[in-house]
């Protein structure tokens, strides 16, 4: 299995014999990573742990190994694969801040909870910070506690911004900390071009010590402009990560869609399936989401998010209601099925909704599958191409709900 892996950089993804993702790993050449893991058979318990369970290796090529460590932390937070234990709970990324405010202030955070301009994220946080310090220094940003009439003794020795004199420039702080701001946003190369002539200033005067530090700055802002340049987004990935996450069917195309119509006892073959999940938090910030799979693979220019329009509080059998009217409100939008995350209420809500379309629900931990044929419910065989499929639909919406989700969230602060 691991030798058919390119030689390119990349994440890779150790899958169960039920399509779970198990772990997901990073690496700069996919070949040569995922081979070392057989090659240490025996010598590792947790590695022959994780190859006892594994059952698939799927992959994802990336431009660069920066790319596939970003895309690697993404997918991680997104499946919380059970032998992921670095990334799993922890925020991998850091970020260059600048707030918002009366006062402005720049700061190195994990998480894009406030208002204000981030830079990032960055994996590589040693950088940043030293970027990070690097900008408060040469502009004076650092702002301090005290109230003392001519400045504290930082401010004499040039590192304290000014905010403890009674006299405070708040104007002209302003002005450094945009910059700050302009220095990370856009004028890379004149800003590297100005280190680079304070370098060469210093080394003439053999002030070797300072020459020697703007060296070590022009490195670390050449690592975190690369970061930004870079512009990393999971979207780039959809296709690939479509076709790694999806199940390995026994079924396909025009198969898989008889057995399906066979399973529920329907009049025709089902190509078409739209899959709804609703996803919220503490009851707040309700979104709503469908994707379509055509003959048992994503059709994502089918896909929808939705935002919730009509209820400020928790309530899955409203928000269902209200983004299925809303998805077809021109009849011609209609699946050969609708499949709902949810159970007989769920069902039993959408089925007043649309009439002339097949709705079934499938309930999580049981696998419990509602329908017309199955008014009281059938375990699905997790086993077989029609089980696979209502699951990775179900799992499918349920993701692209959360990332939504997320995505919103994220904009409220």
């Amino acid at each position: 299995m691991e030798k058919k892996l390119p030689k390119k950089p990349g994440v890779y993804l150790f899958k169960a014999a039920l399509n779970d993702i198990i772990y997901i790993g990073k690496a700069t050449c996919l070949h040569s990573r995922v081979q070392s893991y057989f090659q240490n058979q025996g010598k590792d318990w947790k590695i022959d742990s994780l190859l006892a369970e594994h059952r698939s290796i799927e992959h994802i090529v990336t431009g660069t190994e920066t790319e596939a460590s970003l895309l690697e932390a993404h997918l991680i937070k997104m499946y919380q694969p059970k032998y992921n234990v670095l990334l799993k709970n922890g925020q991998p990324f850091v970020y260059i801040m600048f707030t918002d405010g009366a006062l402005p202030t720049i700061a190195l955070v994990r998480n894009k909870k406030k208002k204000g301009i981030y830079f990032g994220p960055f994996l590589q946080k040693r950088p940043a910070r030293a970027v990070f310090n690097y900008l408060v220094t040469t502009f004076r940003l650092k702002l301090c506690n005290k109230k003392i009439e001519h400045g504290c003794l930082d401010y004499h020795i040039g590192t304290c911004a000014g905010n403890c004199r009674t006299d405070f420039d708040l104007e002209d702080y302003k002005i450094r900390l945009k910059l700050a701001i302009n220095t990370l946003k856009k004028d890379h190369e004149t800003f590297k071009n100005t280190l680079l002539e304070n370098i060469k200033y210093y080394s003439n005067e053999q002030a070797y010590e300072k020459a020697q530090a703007l060296h070590e700055y022009l490195l670390n802002l050449d690592t975190i402009f690369y970061t930004l340049e870079l512009r990393f987004s999971p979207q780039k990935y959809a296709a690939q990560l479509s076709a790694a996450t999806m199940p390995s069917l026994t079924a396909q195309g025009d198969e898989l869609a008889k057995q399906v119509q066979h399973f529920l006892g329907l009049d025709k073959s089902v190509v078409t399936i739209d899959c709804f999940d609703i996803s919220h938090f503490q009851s707040d910030s309700l979104v709503g989401s469908c994707i379509r799979f055509s003959y048992g693979m994503p059709d994502p220019h089918n896909f929808r998010h939705f935002k919730i329009k009509t209820l400020t509080e928790q309530n899955d059998y409203a928000a269902l209601a209200e983004i299925v009217s809303r998805r077809y409100r021109n009849p011609e939008n209609l699946p050969d099925l609708i499949l709902i995350d949810g159970g007989k209420g769920q069902l039993h809500t959408i089925e007043n909704i649309i009439k002339t379309t097949t709705v079934i629900s499938l309930a999580k931990k049981e696998e419990l599958l509602f329908c017309s044929r199955y008014p009281e419910g059938v375990h699905l065989d997790i086993q077989s191409s029609v089980g696979k499929l209502m699951i990775a639909l179900r799992d499918y919406a349920h993701h692209f709900a959360i990332e939504y989700h997320r995505k919103k969230k994220r904009h409220l602060f």
